[in-house]
C-alpha cells in the first residue's frame, strides 16, 4: 500500500479546527437561511460567537460587522463566515510574531511555564527541535522537578533532537537546577536554554514563589534572564485558558504564548478571544502530536480554517 501523502500545515490546521469551524459554520448557517438580517437574528449571531468561546467583545465586533449594510437584507452562510474570517484576522494579525532569538543574549534563555496537562514539555522539545534545524545549539533544563514524568519525558526529548540536558532527581530544587543549566549552557557556548518549570497553578503562592527563586538565581549569572517567558496553553479548556494568561502574566511576566491540542475541540476561538483581550504575541500553534505539528502562527490561516473557509 502506497504511503500517504504528507499533509501540509494548512490542512492540518483546518482538518484540527475542523471541530470549531464545523459548530461554528453549523450554527450560522442554520442561522441565516431562509431568514433577512434583523436585529433578533444579528442577536442569536452574537450569542453562537459566544458559544464558540470568541469572547463577548469579540462576539459583538462580529455580529456588527455582518449586520453593517446588509440589515433586512438576505445573506448567506458564506458572506457571514467571509466576514467572521477578516474580523478575526484583524484581531490576531497584530499578535502574530515569530519567536525571535537575539544572538546578542548567548545562552538566550527562555523560561516556559503553564498549568500541568497543557503540553508544556513536549512543546519545549519541538521547539528545541526547530531551533536544532535552524543550526541552533540547545541545551534543555528539567525545571520540572515535581513531577518524574516531565523529567524522563525531556530526556527523550533530549536524544531526538540532539540537545544536551540538565536533569537532577525528582523533587531536587528547581532554582538551582536553572543556575547550574545556565553555568552549563554558557560554558558549552549554547545559543539557547529551553528551561521547563512546574504547574501547579492551584497552589499559586508556591508558584509564584518558585519562579521568582528562578529567576533570582539565574541573574547572578545573566542580569538580563529570562529573555523570554512562553505560556504554554491548551485549548482545550476553552475560557479556563483566559483566567490561566491572567494568572501567569501576574506570576512570570509573560511574553508571548503557544496554544496547543487545538486539532481535539471545538474551542479554538479561545485563541481569539485571548488576543483580543491581552494582545501576547502568539509565537506558535499546535495541531497534533508530531513535531511538525508545531507551527508558527499565521492569522490569515487561522482565521479562516476558525471560520470554515477552505
Amino acid at each position: 500500500m502506497a504511503d500517504e501523502p504528507k499533509k501540509s500545515f494548512w490542512q492540518r490546521l483546518t482538518g484540527g479546527l475542523k471541530r470549531t469551524s464545523s459548530a461554528l459554520g453549523g450554527a450560522v448557517a442554520d442561522l441565516v437561511t431562509k431568514r433577512k438580517l434583523d436585529a433578533q437574528t444579528l442577536e442569536e449571531l452574537e450569542e453562537v460567537l459566544i458559544r464558540a468561546d470568541l469572547g463577548i467583545d469579540v462576539a459583538a465586533r462580529v455580529a456588527a460587522a455582518v449586520g453593517e449594510g446588509r440589515y433586512d437584507k438576505s445573506v448567506s452562510a458564506d458572506e457571514v463566515k467571509a466576514i467572521l474570517a477578516s474580523e478575526i484576522e484583524k484581531i490576531l494579525a497584530p499578535v502574530a510574531q515569530p519567536l525571535a532569538i537575539d544572538a546578542a543574549h548567548r545562552p538566550f534563555v527562555i523560561l516556559v511555564v503553564g498549568v500541568n496537562g497543557s503540553g508544556k514539555t513536549t512543546t519545549i522539545g519541538k521547539i528545541a527541535a526547530k531551533l536544532t534545524a535552524e543550526g541552533r545549539k540547545v541545551m534543555l533544563a528539567a525545571g520540572d522537578t515535581f513531577r518524574a514524568a516531565a523529567i524522563e519525558q525531556l530526556k527523550i526529548w533530549g536524544g531526538r533532537t540532539g540537545a544536551k540536558v540538565i536533569a537532577r532527581e525528582q523533587g531536587s530544587d528547581s532554582a538551582s537546577l536553572a543556575f547550574e543549566a545556565l553555568a552549563a549552557a554558557r560554558d558549552d557556548k549554547a545559543d539557547v536554554l529551553l528551561i521547563d518549570t512546574a504547574g501547579r497553578l492551584q497552589n499559586k503562592a508556591g508558584l509564584m514563589d518558585e519562579l521568582d527563586k528562578i529567576v533570582r538565581v539565574m541573574r547572578k549569572i545573566d542580569a538580563s534572564a529570562p529573555h523570554a517567558v512562553l505560556l504554554v496553553l491548551d485549548a482545550t479548556v476553552g475560557q479556563n485558558a483566559l483566567s490561566q494568561v491572567g494568572e501567569f502574566q501576574k506570576v512570570a511576566g509573560v511574553t508571548g504564548l503557544v496554544m496547543t491540542k487545538l486539532d481535539g475541540t471545538a474551542r479554538g476561538g479561545i485563541l481569539v478571544a485571548i488576543a483580543a483581550k491581552y494582545k501576547l504575541p502568539v509565537h506558535f500553534i499546535g495541531v497534533g502530536e508530531s513535531i511538525e505539528d508545531l507551527e508558527p502562527f499565521a492569522a490569515g490561516d487561522f482565521a479562516k480554517a476558525v471560520a470554515g473557509i477552505e
